[in-house]
């Protein structure tokens, strides 16, 4: 049986059982019934069952047969799981710099002794108190875009920002073209709230523009998700050039652009946002999430003055406002210059990262930033990313597959690492364990 056709038989079977059309605890055929049935030779259907018992979506049984597993990972289409204690976790990043419980403790602190404790106990506004507000666009001119308090709103963090946004600015069917590897918590927000979809190839460091013009002439696309400067999984920064060139796309056929910067403080020297270069019809959401800590879940949106007020109203719908304690942490550490303090310890942290995943994944492809907290791992020809997943989480050791990532249908096999959240000392004993897995799974 001819390699690809081998290949494509397993990813068919794989695809019927994460889809759901076979079930867990179903009865496939027998080696030589799959043997007979698809003209293979006896050795080969084995294999077949061989592959996809290494990818944890199969059992075989003694006297019984194979039998179709709950599929991994269970996590209704995204396979980012919190793993346990006794794992390794290289499928969420929070990366934290050595000082960073007690800058906390010390905020604390100073806010139980300030005058205005007592205000934290009531209601805030919806978008943020307006001095916060104002603090945040002072950080956000840091970045390259000029912002007012007046356009400048405070969520819980990005993945409500993002979500507000969707809610507040597009209508359930509408056409949204992201990338064909995008930020898996975009999926869930437009799923939430009924979106389609539409993913458009990379060219390079960034999407493919030409394919992104020729999907509005067929399509009435309503909106771009979009990760310019660090695009999470594979670490680009789009230059200027493609930047402008996707706001004349924008402008020409009325799309909305919404613009994800959780991980832009790690690219120095990128490009301005393309809020900065379409404000008017650009929508910026980031957080101090990975910049300072994912527990601080305080996150920023910055829009057109005219979108404002009805973004703030689904702020209301959803959380009311974002806890005052937290917004009042934040933005005291951006006017102390904590925030970019810590910004620049983990600019340094992740290229040292990034450099030992280097040295210890020399031997294959790798796809990432010098100074990102994540490394894209396209695997060998032969190897099932799947079957890495497996075999690592028995080690104790968590990654992500491509599906989490993969907005079409062709999914390829590769997995990510996430850097961020393993320490030094660990690191590079864990990416030794990932190289070994692969190479022995290469044939």
């Amino acid at each position: 049986m001819p390699e690809l056709r081998y290949k494509a038989l397993v990813d068919r079977i794989a695809g019927d059982i994460r889809a759901g059309r076979l079930r867990p605890g179903t009865r496939l055929p027998t080696h030589r019934e799959l043997a007979a049935r698809e003209g293979l030779a006896l050795v080969t259907a084995t294999r077949v069952y061989a592959e996809l018992q290494a990818m944890g979506l199969v059992s075989g049984e003694t006297g019984r047969g194979t039998f179709v597993k709950e599929p991994l990972p269970p996590a209704e289409g995204i396979d980012l799981l919190a793993s346990g204690a006794d794992t390794v976790d290289m499928t969420f990043n929070y990366p934290s710099a050595p000082d960073q419980a007690d800058l906390f403790r010390v905020a604390l602190r100073q806010l139980a002794a300030s005058g205005d404790l007592e205000s934290m106990l009531r209601y805030q506004p919806h978008g943020g108190r307006e001095h916060e507000r104002a603090t945040v666009a002072r950080h956000l001119a840091v970045r390259g875009l000029q912002a007012a308090a007046q356009t400048v709103l405070l969520v819980s963090g990005a993945q409500h920002g993002l979500t507000t946004t969707a809610m507040t600015l597009l209508e359930p069917g509408d056409v949204v073209a992201v990338d064909a590897l995008t930020y898996p918590g975009f999926k869930l927000t437009a799923e939430a709230c009924r979106l389609e979809i539409v993913p458009v190839a990379a060219a390079g460091n960034g999407p493919d523009l030409d394919a992104l013009a020729a999907l509005c002439k067929r399509r009435k696309v309503r909106a771009v998700y979009t990760m310019p400067t660090l695009h999470n999984p594979l670490g680009w920064v789009m230059g200027v050039a493609r930047r402008r060139e996707l706001v004349a796309i924008a402008r020409r056929h009325g799309l909305l652009i919404i613009e994800d910067g959780a991980y832009a403080f790690l690219a120095e020297g990128a490009p301005p946002p393309l809020a900065a270069l379409a404000p008017e019809l650009t929508v910026y959401v980031s957080s101090f999430s990975k910049s300072v800590a994912t527990g601080l879940r305080v996150g920023f949106i910055h829009a057109p003055r005219e979108w404002i007020p009805k973004i703030e109203r689904n702020i209301r719908a959803t959380t009311w406002n974002t806890p005052a304690t937290l917004t009042s942490i934040a933005c005291r550490w951006l006017e102390d210059g904590t925030v970019a303090r810590l910004e620049a310890q983990k600019r340094r942290d992740a290229t040292r990262r990034q450099a030992i995943a280097a040295r210890v994944l020399a031997q294959f492809k790798r796809v990432g930033h010098p100074a990102s907290y994540f490394l894209w791992l396209p695997l060998p020809q032969e190897v099932r990313a799947d079957a890495i997943a497996m075999a690592l989480r028995n080690e104790r050791i968590a990654v992500s597959t491509a599906h989490a990532f993969c907005a079409s249908t062709q999914v390829p096999h590769a997995i990510r690492l996430a850097l961020g959240s393993v320490s030094l000392a660990a690191i590079e004993h864990a990416l030794e364990r990932v190289a070994k897995t692969i190479a022995d799974q290469s044939y």
